[in-house]
């Protein structure tokens, strides 16, 4: 199975969703907590050239964007192969 990493807030709607859809599919994932900004905050800004909203994924290493765009690749069916489901 493939390597999730995460970063989110607490009181995030999208950290949220795409939590769930990640557990829907019980995809285990590595959750960076920014919400006191940080060193974490810094390598997020610097993983995701520059993106500073959340949540910022990635998986095996490599940056898919935000909860809207991980759900754009599951609706495609590009996802699960990316998650090695």
């Amino acid at each position: 199975m493939a390597k999730v990493e995460i970063y989110t807030k607490a009181f995030c709607g999208y950290c949220a969703r795409a939590k769930a859809l990640l557990n829907g599919k019980g995809v285990a994932f590595e959750e960076y907590d920014i919400g006191m900004g940080g060193p974490k905050r810094a390598e997020m800004l610097d993983r995701a050239s520059g993106g500073s909203t959340v949540p910022q994924i990635f998986i095996d290493g490599r940056h898919i964007g935000g909860s809207d765009d991980m759900a754009a690749l599951d609706r495609k069916g590009q996802l699960d192969p990316l998650l090695g489901l």
